[in-house]
């Protein structure tokens, strides 16, 4: 691991992960609260300072006016090597023990840390689905329960194709 000039170091135009609008300004305002964690979390870059791991880091860096930033460099990977590392880095394997965050932190910390916790806690479809100027009421609708992000999103493009009014509930 190494400290270069954040300038050498190239976006990866294939990256397929984002960080959008205030989820972004968290991540900026995180690493200038807390620059060290950079050190522990190095940018993973290849021979040729192309990023494999933390392009969205490397874009708040930028944003937060740091100058340098910590690197690791995979040497000699392949190009299919680094396309397994692109998707399996951005992979999020565990899940939150919301009962814990709970009663170990404040919401309002782990809200401004970027952490998404449960905001909604729907007693019933007319809860989980009120919408201005939309009634519920007087129909009949499921919850579908998903492990993830993308799991959610094929389902409600799957239930939206068929015709099925659906809208997206996180808790």
């Amino acid at each position: 691991m190494e400290k270069i000039s954040i300038d050498k170091l190239k976006e990866n135009p294939e990256n397929p992960r984002y960080i959008k609008d205030s989820k972004f300004k968290k991540l900026v305002q995180s690493i200038k609260e807390f620059p060290e964690m950079l050190e522990k979390r190095p940018i993973v870059v290849d021979e040729d300072f192309m990023v494999l791991g933390g392009n969205m880091r490397l874009k708040a860096c930028k944003e937060a006016g740091l100058k340098k930033v910590y690197i690791s460099i995979a040497k000699d990977w392949s190009v299919e090597k680094k396309k397994e590392f692109i998707i399996k880095d951005n992979i999020g394997y565990g899940e939150w023990d919301f009962d814990l965050l709970a009663n170990e932190w404040g919401e309002d910390q782990l809200d401004e840390w970027g952490l998404d916790i449960p905001k909604i806690f729907a007693e019933n479809f007319d809860d989980a689905f009120e919408d201005e100027g939309v009634g519920y009421q007087s129909q009949y609708g499921v919850i579908v329960k998903c492990e993830n992000e993308e799991e959610q999103e094929k389902i409600y493009k799957d239930l939206t194709g068929q015709g099925f009014d659906c809208k997206v509930v996180v808790t």
